[in-house]
């Protein structure tokens, strides 16, 4: 059931005809959990919130410093040293205060991953570090949960969607050449400020589309965009049945 109040907010993408009431209904019982509340999601979390999921998760273990400020729009300068999850709180009851935001100001690791994970629908990684996104993965593949992945790095991004059963997992995907190097703690990687809100407004996209079961996934599929170009280009990526994540032998 949609309150008038609701049909008001949400009025033009229930005229979307593959959406309508029940589309909105269906968004509005799903539970999306975003690990990372940095520049990719602050763009995801901005428009799952804008589009009334009614219970988004956000996983992140740092404070907000002032260098996050140019590509993080979740934050502002006032929330400096404030946790970045609660200032993701703060930002996403004041855009949508009819759904639910779970703080999670934790790292994600393996005595805490299964339990934070299973409790959600679908999960999307807005991560700096390989090792978490492998984690991740693991845990989706176990537990048949949709992942929507993203990355970035100066002008250059790439999203993908894994299903388990359907397609690739991200260690299918690893030995693909990445926008970025890997990380470790002291590393600080350059980023234009626009190319985190470029992908993750595509990863909220996918992880919308998957809910209410329409368009085509990108499963099995990396898109690759270059901002300097302003061009996307995809690349075909196909299950490894030998995988140790994944592998059907």
């Amino acid at each position: 059931m949609i309150t008038a109040q609701g049909k008001e907010r949400y009025s033009r993408q229930i005229m979307i005809k593959e959406i309508g009431e029940d589309g909105q209904i269906r968004l509005a019982g799903s539970k999306v959990l975003v690990v990372g509340a940095g520049g990719l999601g602050s763009a995801v979390l901005y428009y799952l919130a804008a589009a009334g999921i009614g219970t988004i998760g956000i996983i992140d273990d740092q404070d907000v410093e002032l260098s996050n400020l140019q590509r993080q729009i979740l934050h502002t300068t006032s929330r400096i040293g404030m946790p970045k999850v609660e200032s993701a709180r703060i930002a996403l009851q004041a855009l949508n205060p009819e759904i639910t935001v779970v703080p999670y100001h934790l790292r994600l690791e393996k005595p805490n991953a299964k339990k934070l994970i299973e409790q959600y629908d679908i999960i999307v990684t807005a991560l700096d570090n390989e090792e978490t996104r492998h984690l991740v993965n693991e845990n989706c593949v176990d537990m048949r949960k949709p992942l929507v992945e993203g990355g970035v790095q100066g002008f250059l991004g790439r999203l993908s969607t894994i299903i388990p059963g359907e397609g690739p997992c991200y260690v299918c995907m690893s030995p693909i050449p990445d926008v970025r190097p890997k990380k470790n703690s002291e590393t600080l990687f350059p980023m234009f400020s626009t190319t985190p809100g470029v992908i993750g407004v595509l990863q909220a996209n996918e992880a919308l589309e998957l809910l209410l079961k329409i368009g085509t996934p990108l499963v099995g599929r990396i898109l690759f965009y270059d901002g300097l170009a302003s061009c996307f280009e995809e690349l075909n990526v196909q299950q490894v049945q030998e995988c140790p994540c994944c592998g059907r032998s």
